[in-house]
């Protein structure tokens, strides 16, 4: 199957714009152990909590959608890093929408749980 470009795909300044943005908001399972290690997130989880309990990132908290509105599990003073289920889960970016919205500092974590289990990182049940 042949590329298919378009003017679009050219388009470097756009190109530059989406990667900055992409770079400042997502990060990957390294990174997130990293930054873990030196106390520099919040790694919060917003799966359904039957699957939190079952196992999470060490330190994570659970915020389950039903749970949403009450954000006292969330920082203002460092990024919050929201965990979802695999890479076409969307909660994580709807969760992103609305604690943005009131503030809060937001990234996701890219792939979900099942790229941090994937990498090799550590759990807790």
């Amino acid at each position: 199957m042949p590329n298919e470009y378009t003017e679009d795909s050219l388009d470097t300044r756009s190109a530059h714009a989406y990667f900055k943005a992409k770079m400042a908001f997502t990060t990957g399972p390294a990174e997130l152990q990293r930054a873990i290690d030196n106390n520099e997130v919040n790694v919060v989880d917003v799966r359904a909590a039957k699957d939190f309990a079952e196992g999470h990132i060490p330190g994570s908290v659970s915020l389950p959608r039903p749970a949403w509105e009450h954000t006292s599990a969330l920082s203002k003073d460092k990024p919050n890093v929201l965990v979802c289920y695999s890479p076409v889960c969307h909660l994580a970016p709807h969760a992103a929408l609305l604690f943005s919205e009131q503030g809060y500092p937001v990234m996701e974590l890219e792939g979900g749980w099942r790229e941090w289990l994937q990498h090799g990182g550590a759990t807790e049940a």
